[in-house]
This record gives structure tokens, C-alpha cells and sequence, in this order.
């Protein structure tokens, strides 16, 4: 019996969109390939040897967009120029280097796949310090607005969601024939649901001929409070199903509101494909993830906020694309829910039509096919022969306290031919 083949997905926890495509791909990868491949998904931010400041960005980004945000619009344009960009991955190599290094050494993958756009170059790194390289994949998971960093020239392929972004990727210098247009990956589960919608809502105990919103949050989403009192007062033959996103102090509010219209209230769910299904439009943010699912079930989005960079542009996919609408005040949603459903919901029809056609359920599965591709075309990592930059590396990261014992020949898996990693120390360890 052959050996399966390791794959190393790398993730973070900004948002949950990064780790829900880590997740979705895995599920395809054991799904489609079964004992033949051991998939590990890590995130390499949460180890402690990553600087505070860095693994805390994770946790901090939606309080930073929200509270400032013109100053992360700034940094956010002024580092996806060229020199910016280079200076930022100069740092990141410094800052995860170790990380990188020993992931790559101790996992022994067949390909890395990433779904975070800070790990491409702290790994090329590594791969020019040990002299090899293993197969690198990027899955952007940004539907229009991608930052550059997303985009470096030493992977194998890189997976983008649509068509502006796969020339968002040309224009920063990638090979064409590396960029791939697959779309983001959403969990399996959306793609091989075959239940009807009322044989779903009799078992979530919701009714099964009214209208249905799913409205999805926290207290951070603007205009979902208010969204959801205009509904609750409108009088519309609705019923609606709202999660609060783990938010205690949002969903001991909506426990606590008077509600005229049949109302399901969650806490929190790992279950969203089902109530997706079940729904008939989703009332959110502009989140990747939140949208991305939604399209691949064909549903309408009614987007009541979209925080500056890649949500907006998630929110003008949508629009543009004809799916859904983004309004600025409870005003609003109300009066986009009562023109969809005029003339027996004409519009809500419509929407769904083109929300249909914008999704891509089978994503994760189309993602797959390219990792388990590069997994079986692998036999031994490639060797790199850059004896000049591997000198420059070594003299970067030791500047910075990082050490390693220069031994020039590695083997597979950045061992030595003694079967020993190269080793790294610190100078006060």
C-alpha cells in the first residue's frame, strides 16, 4: 500500500473566512482522495514565537476597521505598492522564519497550501535556506479588492475566485498560466445538499410558506438592529431566522425584543449550510465567507454594512453582478425587502437567478483537484540553487537574532544527509 501523501494548509483566524476555505478544501481533499492524503490544517499566526503585536491582528481587525478607519484604508493602499509590499515581506520572513522553518522540516508535506496571504514569503525563504522547495499553493479568498501580498511570483499556483482578481494577479507579475480561476471554497456540505427547502424547514421547525430572512451578525454589523425591527414591524408576511455569532450581549437582545413575526433565534450555529438552505435571502455584512456561501446556494444578499477594502469590493461583486443590494439604514432595508417582494417577489427571483450564476459551490472541490494534482506530480521537492541569496538570508535573519548552522547540502525535508534538520538557534536561548 503506498504511503499517503502529507498536505500542510496553513490558515489564520482573521475573520473566519481564511480558516472556513482551509477547512472546506480539507473536507474535499478526504472526501475525494480518502487514506491516500493526511491533511493538517495549522495556523501559524497563534504560535508564540510570532510576534504580539502580529498574532493579535488576527483578533483586532474588525475593531480596527471599524474604529479607524480612513488610517487602515491608508496603510492598507500605501502597502499595496510594489516597494511597500517588498518591505512588509522583508519583515514577515523575519518575524516567521522560525514558524515556517519548522513546519516545513518536521511535517514533511508532499505541497503547502495557503489560504492567508502573509506566508509566501517567510516560506520561499525557507525553501532557499534548505535548498529545496515543495509545491506552494495560494487560494486568495478576496472576491474583487486583494491586497498585493497575496500575490508572489515562487508559487506553483495561485487559486482566485474571479476574474478581476485573476487579473489583479497578472498586473503584480504572476506567470498566466499559474493563476487559476476556481472560485472560494465553501464547505462540501453546500454543494450536495438534496433535501427540499420545506423538507429542511419542518425540521428546523420554521413554517414553511412564509418569505424567509437569515439574518446574520454581531452588535459590530451596522444596521442589523435596526434592519431587523423595520422588519418586524413591516407588517410583510416574513418570517426570520437570525444568528447571533456567538455575540452574548446581541442574542440577550433579540431574546428580549417583542417579536410580530415568527422569529428563530441562534446563538451560534455550525450548521449554516442547512439554514441557508432553508432561507430565501441573507441579511449580513459584506464578509467573504458570509457572501461566498450565500451565492453558492443561490441566495439574495441584502448587505447593511461592508467594512473599507475587501468588503466593499465583495459588496460591489454583488452588485454589480446583480444578486443583491447594499443599503445604508434600517429605512432602507426595509423598502429593498417590500420592492423584491412586490409583484409575488418578481425581484427576490431575480436576484436569486443571478445569484446563482455569480456562486460557486463545487469550489472546493475544483481547489482540490489542483492540491492532490501537485501532490501526485511530486515525488521528491525540487532543488533551489541560489548560493548568493541563501547568504543574504542567513545574514538578515542573524542580524535579527536568528541563527542557523550553515551546512550547505540538504536533503528531503530540509534534512541533512545524516537525516538531521539543519539547526537553528538563537543567540540567548
Amino acid at each position: 500500500m503506498s504511503v499517503a501523501r502529507r498536505i500542510l494548509i496553513l490558515t489564520a483566524d482573521a475573520g473566519f473566512g481564511h480558516r472556513s476555505a482551509a477547512e472546506a478544501i480539507a473536507a474535499a481533499l478526504r472526501e475525494t482522495c480518502g487514506q491516500r492524503c493526511v491533511v493538517d490544517i495549522v495556523n501559524a499566526m497563534a504560535d508564540k514565537r510570532v510576534p504580539a503585536f502580529l498574532r493579535h491582528s488576527q483578533t483586532d481587525y474588525d475593531r480596527i476597521v471599524r474604529d479607524v478607519p480612513e488610517l487602515y484604508k491608508l496603510g492598507y493602499e500605501a502597502s499595496d505598492a510594489t516597494v511597500p509590499s517588498m518591505v512588509v515581506e522583508t519583515a514577515l520572513t523575519v518575524m516567521l522564519f522560525e514558524v515556517m522553518y519548522d513546519l516545513v522540516c518536521n511535517n514533511g508535506p508532499a505541497v503547502i497550501v495557503t489560504t492567508y496571504p502573509l506566508y509566501q514569503a517567510p516560506l520561499w525563504a525557507v525553501y532557499t535556506i534548505i535548498g529545496r522547495r515543495i509545491p506552494l499553493i495560494t487560494v486568495v479568498t478576496d472576491l474583487v479588492t486583494v491586497h498585493r501580498l497575496w500575490f508572489h511570483d515562487g508559487v506553483d499556483a495561485c487559486l482566485v475566485p474571479t476574474v478581476a482578481v485573476r487579473a489583479a494577479a497578472l498586473a503584480a507579475g504572476l506567470a498566466a498560466d499559474k493563476v487559476h480561476i476556481t472560485g472560494i471554497p465553501v464547505h462540501p456540505d453546500l454543494a450536495r445538499q438534496e433535501r427540499s427547502q420545506a423538507a429542511i424547514r419542518a425540521e428546523l421547525g420554521w413554517q414553511p410558506e412564509r418569505t424567509t430572512v437569515l439574518a446574520v451578525g454581531s452588535r459590530r454589523v451596522r444596521n442589523l438592529m435596526g434592519g431587523l425591527q423595520m422588519l418586524n414591524h413591516s407588517g410583510l408576511p416574513l418570517q426570520l431566522a437570525v444568528v447571533a455569532g456567538g455575540d452574548d450581549e446581541l442574542y440577550r437582545q433579540l431574546t428580549e425584543i417583542h417579536w410580530h413575526v415568527p422569529v428563530h433565534l441562534y446563538h451560534f450555529v455550525e450548521h449554516m449550510p442547512k439554514l441557508m438552505h432553508a432561507a430565501d435571502l441573507v441579511m449580513c455584512k459584506a464578509g467573504g465567507l458570509i457572501v461566498t456561501e450565500a451565492l453558492a446556494c443561490g441566495l439574495p444578499l441584502l448587505l447593511i454594512d461592508a467594512l473599507p477594502g475587501q468588503e466593499q469590493g465583495n459588496a460591489d461583486y454583488v452588485v454589480n453582478g446583480g444578486a443583491g443590494e447594499l443599503v445604508e439604514s434600517p429605512d432602507a432595508v426595509l423598502a429593498t425587502v417590500f420592492h423584491w417582494l412586490e409583484r409575488g417577489g418578481a425581484l427576490l427571483a431575480e436576484r436569486a437567478e443571478k445569484a446563482r450564476q455569480l456562486g460557486r459551490p463545487r469550489a472546493a472541490y475544483e481547489v482540490a483537484g489542483h492540491v492532490w494534482a501537485a501532490a501526485e506530480c511530486t515525488t521528491e521537492p525540487r532543488n533551489l540553487h541560489s548560493t548568493s541569496r541563501r547568504s543574504k538570508l542567513l545574514a538578515l535573519l542573524a542580524r535579527y537574532g536568528v541563527t542557523l548552522q550553515d551546512k550547505p547540502e540538504t536533503g528531503r525535508r530540509g534534512e541533512e544527509a545524516n537525516g538531521s534538520p539543519p539547526i537553528m538557534r538563537r543567540p540567548h536561548a
